[in-house]
């Protein structure tokens, strides 16, 4: 009977070595572990038979399975651990590195034009003395409208071309010239600033119109400041923007703030003055409106307009960018068109 049950178990230990021998992976040696010692593998019946054996019989019988299975557990460990560290090298040796390669270059963002314009005008500007201010783009009509002149029943002012939060109230700016009240407000003249920031109107997208777009506005108020002073400020401006050929010319025009009030042209950049469909066949390009600060603007802040006068200018930030790269159509800013932004100085 015991010799019987020692053939059997010997007969187990050769089958799980010569499995173990064909195993690949520490994953077969686990399945040769669970049919052999598993709760319904052989060597865990073999070990519940011996409760059928006569009584004298089943010390030598127990002894004798829990050695075949010490054995066995044994033999399946080397395996599991030789099998195991076969699979480590040959993963390193697929996941080798070549220190001789080149890197992977990893893309880089570009700039948006809109900042590139924004930052290039700002830098002229602060060039010829002006100082960076920025003020909140949620208003409150006093700033946006009284102070500058626009009074209640104003067209401006009625709610198919202002985006108001609240009836009559709080209001999304319509221009950055509320920023130069708040200025005069804080500051005693004399004040040199230049404005940039989104601005918000209510209208319909298309090539050439947005519900919000960039502005920079700029003021300037001293002791005897003139007419003359706001056309050699921004000739200067145009001609470091634009280079010192392109042609400037002013041209009367009317703003609730302003007094005289001008527009300011430019020559075609496209055609240089030639005339092509970009300026309408007329070889100009209106490129900002200015004029000098109507004495009711002043007075509203507290400014003595008999001792201090000053001058302002408004530009939309989309149309520089526009004249500056040909860009058609002003939703292409907004759109976050990788190929688009691509074109303003490489990147991914």
């Amino acid at each position: 009977m015991i010799d019987e049950l020692r053939e059997r178990l010997e007969g187990v230990r050769e089958r799980v070595d010569r499995e173990l021998e064909a195993a690949s992976s520490p994953e077969d040696a686990e399945e040769i572990r669970v049919r052999a010692l598993g709760k319904k593998g052989v060597l865990t019946a073999e070990a519940k038979a011996i409760g059928s054996l006569p009584v004298e019989a089943r010390p030598e019988a127990g002894q004798l399975v829990n050695r075949i299975k010490d054995a066995i557990e044994e033999a399946i460990s080397e395996r599991e651990a030789a099998l195991a560290e076969k699979a480590l090298a040959a993963r390193l040796e697929s996941e080798s590195l070549d220190v001789t390669l080149p890197g992977r270059r990893h893309g880089q963002g570009v700039r948006h034009p809109l900042s590139i314009v924004t930052d290039e005008l700002l830098d002229i500007f602060r060039r010829m003395g002006f100082t960076v201010a920025r003020g909140p783009e949620a208003e409150d009509v006093w700033h946006n409208f009284e102070a500058l002149n626009i009074p209640e029943g104003h067209p401006a002012r009625e709610e198919m071309d202002t985006l108001y939060l609240e009836p009559g109230g709080l209001l999304l700016r319509t221009h950055t010239s509320p920023v130069q009240i708040r200025v005069m407000e804080a500051r005693e003249p004399p004040v040199r600033v230049v404005v940039p920031g989104r601005v918000f109107r209510s209208d319909t997208p298309d090539a050439s119109h947005s519900p919000y777009f960039h502005q920079i506005e700029g003021l300037w108020v001293d002791e005897g400041i003139s007419l003359a002073h706001l056309k050699w400020a921004l000739t200067e401006f145009v001609h470091q923007f634009y280079g010192p050929d392109v042609g400037v010319r002013f041209r009367p025009s009317y703003f609730q703030f302003t007094e005289p009030s001008a527009e300011l042209d430019i020559q075609c950049v496209l055609c240089g003055g030639a005339g092509c469909s970009a300026c309408k066949r007329t070889g100009w390009m209106e490129l900002l409106g200015c004029g000098v600060v109507d004495p009711a603007v002043l007075e509203a802040v507290g400014v003595d307009p008999e001792r201090w006068s000053g001058f302002a200018w408004g530009m939309g930030v989309e149309r520089i960018a526009m004249n500056k790269y040909a860009i058609p159509d002003i939703r292409l800013f907004f759109e976050n068109d990788v190929r688009f932004l691509r074109q303003f100085g490489g990147g991914a």
